[in-house]
């Protein structure tokens, strides 16, 4: 596979020798921007386009920053933001250093991308860091051996486990339903871990009263075996995990004051995140490790036929008054572009991965009329 390889040129000749050196030797094909031909777009198209064309990233850091480009970013920092929602980055720290202030302010928001996944440990020569990119490449390599990541049937898998019709939810009762695929597909939980009373005791203890608790305490709650998969029911809400890693919730959404018979974004947004903090707390769970790279997060509404949308402001200034048409079709299920994720980003980009499903949810809800 082809393995960019970010980080300044000048003055760390030696260290990306050294990384250039531990792709090659597992047999991979480095990507650095001194072996780009002479062309007409500028070097940093060229950089960024590199990355595009690599399934993996090794972000190398050290003390300096680098020249800030017109986006105001060094050459680096860019890269790095280029990679970091759409390929999975291993970085690597220069130890026993004095960063630059934008260095500095670089590097905590790299490692803020913990958890073994996407940093790897500091180094302190070329030779310690050529063993250490080539362990994390081998890491990588047995993380994703099990089945090569597909993200066209990801995203369908994802699809497939929403609920194809309206379940029933009515009275003005409408439901988001989030449901997420991981990936690669790969034996997670044995049935003997599925059926565990621990696991299902913490999910439900979460789910109540956990900081991600996404249920009602005052509502009754029932843990089942459905098949394979382990769930959590309440009247309006659930949650469903199988054995892949695969989860499914179905969270109620609060009921607007007065007879207003549809939806406030806001609180839709809140119902996301509330999603998104559940299921990244439920695969640290139970993939510690983190097996599970990436993940394919799809969301649809459920309830009755009489959808509409607003804002806070505009239901305080509208009341229960209609001012636009009932959509005469349900929208379908509501995916980002690119539909899959690095795992980290549920957790690091949660915020822009909420307003960019609200925003398309707003588009399909309010604004296909």
């Amino acid at each position: 596979m082809k393995i960019f390889i970010s980080s300044l040129i000048g003055g760390m000749e030696p260290i990306r020798a050294a990384a250039k050196a531990a792709v090659l030797s597992l047999g991979h094909e480095p990507v650095m921007a001194e072996d780009f031909p002479s062309q007409v777009a500028s070097p940093q198209v060229a950089c960024l386009s590199g990355i595009r064309q690599s399934a993996l990233v090794v972000l190398i850091l050290g003390e300096r920053y680098g020249v800030p480009q017109g986006s105001g970013l060094s050459a680096t920092h860019q890269e790095y933001e280029e990679a970091k929602t759409t390929r999975p980055v291993i970085a690597f720290v220069q130890e026993g250093i004095s960063p630059e202030p934008q260095q500095a302010d670089l590097l905590r928001e790299v490692q803020g991308w913990d958890g073994g996944r996407f940093r790897g440990p500091g180094f302190r020569s070329a030779e310690e860091l050529r063993d250490l990119i080539t362990r994390a490449i081998h890491h990588h390599e047995i993380a994703t051996a099990a089945r090569p990541l597909d993200e066209a049937e990801m995203l369908r898998n994802a699809i497939a486990r929403l609920p194809v019709e309206d379940r029933g939810y009515q009275r003005m009762e409408y439901v988001l339903h989030f449901s997420i695929m991981p990936g690669p597909t790969q034996p997670l939980l044995r049935p003997s871990a599925i059926e565990d009373g621990t696991l299902r005791q913490d999910l439900m203890q979460a789910a109540l009263f956990g900081a991600n608790a996404i249920f009602d305490t005052g509502s009754g709650t029932k843990a089942a075996l459905r098949g394979e998969a382990l769930t959590l029911e309440q009247e309006h809400a659930g949650v469903i995990l199988e054995p892949a890693g695969a989860v499914l919730l179905a969270l109620p959404l609060p009921r607007p004051t007065g007879s207003f018979g549809g939806v406030i974004e806001e609180d839709v947004a809140e119902v996301l995140d509330k999603a998104l903090r559940y299921t990244t707390w439920l695969w640290d769970r139970i993939d510690p490790t983190e097996r599970l790279t990436h993940a394919a997060p799809v969301v649809s509404l459920s309830g009755s036929g009489h959808m509409l949308w607003r804002t806070r402001d505009e239901h305080a200034r509208t009341g229960n008054s209609i001012s636009y048409p009932m959509l005469d079709r349900t929208p379908g299920p509501i995916s980002l572009t690119p539909p899959v994720r690095p795992r980290a980003a549920l957790r690091y980009d949660a915020a822009d991965l909420i307003t960019d499903f609200v925003t398309l949810m707003r588009r399909a809800y309010k604004g296909s009329r």
